[in-house]
């Protein structure tokens, strides 16, 4: 059983995965000020709340879109397993052939989901991670990875809508009754949600057209998915541990033989 963790801008990823499986998941709020001990009580917290103890733990695998975090993150899972996690970026080996002009500048957290859904998704198809921004993965028939798309996530849109504007009120992460909406309320969370959902589909339809065939599989992850998935015209399925799936399959390329 290994421990891992998916760092992300604004949500921290943390499970525990063998080859039973996601024996769990959970989501911490990321916070740079935090310290080394600090993530670990909050991990080890995590793991005592399921009953898990840290001596089945043979190690640890982290990805990070948060530079500054990624060795205090390390430190922090070396305090509970004894070891230091392996970090997902260059020399470590996925078994993804990546075809885009830069290999080197794709995020780990796409590589993370990319590994994952070329495992358990028919091809060609599209990743969509739904967090602070909205990322499109594309990978072919013969499972490269073509690239993709990055957009401004739905909560960054309505953070910056309400900040930018003088009137308009903080309002719940949820889809009014109608598309049409009759107040200012419900006028927001039609254009957040019933929006992003149709940006989604119209993404999609674009992706189809310039690959020139219909698309096997979507899938969906990250903290907003939730909320847009269901209201998409495609078929698009929720996967909320596609990140620790990938997480795991990266380790098991990567481990020590003993």
């Amino acid at each position: 059983m290994i421990l891992t963790i998916d760092i992300g801008n604004t949500v921290i990823t943390a499970g525990t995965v063998s080859r039973a499986g996601i024996h769990f998941v959970e989501h911490i709020s990321t916070d740079p000020r935090k310290t080394d001990l600090e993530y670990a009580v909050a991990f080890r917290t995590i793991l005592d709340l399921y009953q898990i103890p840290c001596h089945p733990l043979t190690g640890s695998i982290l990805s990070s879109v948060v530079p500054p975090l990624t060795g205090v993150i390390n430190r922090a899972l070396a305090k509970i397993t004894g070891t230091p996690a392996l970090v997902v970026g260059p020399g470590v080996k996925t078994g993804l052939s990546i075809r885009i002009d830069h290999p080197e500048q794709l995020g780990s957290d796409l590589v993370v989901n990319a590994v994952a859904a070329l495992a358990e998704y028919p091809l060609p198809l599209v990743v969509i991670d739904m967090g602070t921004a909205t990322t499109f993965s594309v990978l072919d028939g013969e499972g490269n990875y073509r690239g993709g798309a990055i957009l401004p996530g739905p909560r960054i849109s309505l953070d910056s809508l309400v900040s930018r504007t003088a009137q308009l009120p903080r309002i719940s992460f949820e889809a009014p009754t109608r598309t049409i909406a009759k107040n200012t309320v419900d006028s927001m969370k039609c254009g957040i949600v019933y929006g992003t959902a149709a940006m989604v589909d119209g993404m999609l339809d674009r992706m189809e057209e310039e690959m020139d065939q219909p698309l096997a599989a979507v899938v969906a992850t990250g903290s907003a998915a939730q909320a847009i998935i269901p209201h998409c015209r495609h078929q698009i399925q929720y996967d909320e541990t596609l990140p620790l799936k990938g997480l795991y399959r990266i380790y098991l390329k990567n481990r020590p033989v003993r």
